[in-house]
């Protein structure tokens, strides 16, 4: 069984990967216990990435959107802000896919629900689906071409 800390350095190992794959430069802060893990150059822009290891469930990944750590009061819980992060890149180990959350879908949500699979009951309307969130998409989410 993988510790929290080893499956964090996988899924940041990944998206780094991914990302240099892609064409995109991408830097280390110096220090860590940062609100982010990577900087991503992509064209006239550097982006602050914090990278999340995504789970299946089901036919969904979740990506959750925070950060805990014990305290003296107990677990303290952390969104993350559109004012701390650009993107929330998440690595799902199970689909061996990497995706980019950009501020609209994580900006204080808990958590992030991203479809595989069409729903059981038909669901269309309000569906994140997985593939309209690929890392390969980042670039063009910026109009900063391929």
């Amino acid at each position: 069984m993988l510790s929290t800390d080893k499956k964090g350095a996988i899924a940041e190992s990944a998206i780094t990967l991914a990302a240099i794959e892609l064409g995109i430069d991408v830097y280390r802060p110096l220090f860590e216990g940062g609100r982010y893990d990577l900087i991503f150059d992509v064209g006239s822009r550097l982006l602050r990435v914090q990278c999340k290891w995504a789970v299946r469930s089901g036919d969904v990944v979740v990506v959750r959107c925070y950060s805990s750590r014990r305290a003296s009061e107990g677990m303290r819980v952390r969104k993350y802000t559109a004012t701390e992060v650009d993107v929330i890149a998440a690595y799902c180990a199970a689909v061996g896919r990497c995706y980019v959350l950009l501020p609209q879908h994580f900006d204080g949500r808990r958590q992030f629900h991203l479809r595989l699979e069409p729903s059981r009951n038909n669901q269309r309307c309000g569906i994140n689906w997985a593939n309209d969130f690929l890392l390969e998409s980042l670039p063009f989410a910026f109009d900063l071409g391929p």
